[in-house]
């Protein structure tokens, strides 16, 4: 591992500019930022998922895992032509995808973001995956950017779908049907 963090802030920072991981600096708010700082916070809240109660030890197992990935893919997007997520990776998330959803019944109509605790933390995850998604997108139009992390970012984003709708399950809360029929009438 490269150098530690002995002291906490630096002030190069104070100006508005960062340093990537190749060592060059750019604004805090350009799109690589963005998007690295979005899977970070997308790693935050897969975090506050594995906190809940009621989330099966595979599952938690999965996730712990996927945040490692998340780690290693903020560091390919914050070091310019670094390689850090492979299509082995996207081909797991598929694998687990397609294991977990094989038990669940097909969708016949959209799902709110709930389902209990467990649940509803991980669709906040989904959208936040998918907002990483977006951004490295973004970043992918005005620089170099790999088509693995765009992929691995929206099977992430499906397969955390797939495990709210685990999650609300495991602790009996089950999902929560959008009604169509409610867009008319009052709360």
């Amino acid at each position: 591992m490269g150098n530690r963090l002995s002291k906490i802030y630096t002030r190069t920072g104070d100006d508005g500019s960062t340093g990537l991981g190749d060592g060059s600096r750019t604004g805090k708010d350009s799109l690589r930022v963005a998007a690295y700082g979005t899977v970070d916070e997308a790693n935050s809240a897969i975090g506050v998922v594995l906190a809940a109660p009621h989330v099966p030890d595979e599952v938690r197992e999965l996730l712990t895992a996927v945040q490692h990935q998340l780690f290693d893919l903020g560091g390919e997007l914050c070091i310019p032509g670094h390689a850090a997520v492979h299509g082995t990776d996207i081909d797991a998330l598929e694998r687990h995808l397609d294991r977990w959803n094989a038990d669940l019944p097909p969708l016949k109509d959209f799902i709110l973001p709930a389902g209990g605790e467990a649940a509803a933390r991980c669709h906040l995850a989904r959208t936040i995956v998918r907002r990483a998604e977006r951004e490295t997108v973004a970043l992918a139009r005005e620089e170099t950017v790999r088509g693995e992390a765009i992929r691995y970012l929206n099977r992430l984003s499906d397969l955390l779908f797939v495990l709210a709708r685990v999650l609300a399950r495991a602790d009996g809360q089950g999902e929560v049907l959008w009604r169509h029929e409610r867009r008319n009438a009052a709360p």
